[in-house]
């Protein structure tokens, strides 16, 4: 019997942004799907619009599986995992054991597809990898915007911090998701229409 999946789906146990006071929880299933979605989209823009020729689906797939380890260590709050890079080190090791634990819940023969996806070390990941973490800034903008939309203001400077961040990353599709598809959620499920 092997545990791989079982675990996996334990995400929607793990709730995000432990030290902010939230008007509705956001677990980490919801967060990967949503950054899934994003760095997909990303993908398809640096392609279509960017002259890239990058794989939509495997940064979809990166992106799903980016914070999976966090089944096993939590969600370590940003400011706590960069307070200094002796932490930040640490935190490193304590991600790649937890890696490990979660190969070793899948049968010899499956490991070596899920490491390359665990480890974001397959052909053509390098690249992805921008993408996959401006998703997962976008994806957190998000969370910002929805709570700032329900009274708490709790997320300002977070949100702050994150768009400041995308848009350091200099990477055009980002900004482009920022300024065409980002304000649309915002807006109600009748203005969206």
């Amino acid at each position: 019997m092997f545990h791989f999946y079982a675990m996996l789906s334990r995400m929607k146990y793990i709730n995000r942004w432990g030290l902010m006071h939230n008007t509705r929880e956001e677990n980490l299933c919801e967060h990967s799907f949503e950054t899934a979605v994003i760095a997909h989209a990303l993908a398809v823009l640096r392609n279509t619009r960017f002259g890239g020729n990058v794989n939509p689906e495997r940064a979809a797939l990166l992106a799903l599986y980016h914070d999976a380890t966090e089944i096993l260590t939590g969600d370590l709050p940003t400011p706590v995992k960069y307070y200094n890079p002796e932490i930040r080190s640490a935190y490193g090791e304590v991600e790649k054991t937890a890696r490990k634990k979660l190969l070793s819940l899948l049968p010899a023969d499956l490991k070596p597809g899920y490491e390359s996806i665990l480890t974001a070390s397959g052909e053509g990941d390098r690249e992805l990898l921008p993408l996959v973490k401006a998703a997962d800034k976008l994806s957190a903008v998000i969370k910002c915007m929805e709570e700032k939309g329900m009274g708490n203001s709790e997320f300002s400077k977070a949100e702050i911090s994150l768009r400041r961040a995308v848009a350091e990353m200099h990477l055009p599709e980002a900004d482009c998701f920022v300024e065409e598809f980002l304000p649309s959620y915002q807006l109600t499920l009748d203005e969206q229409d």
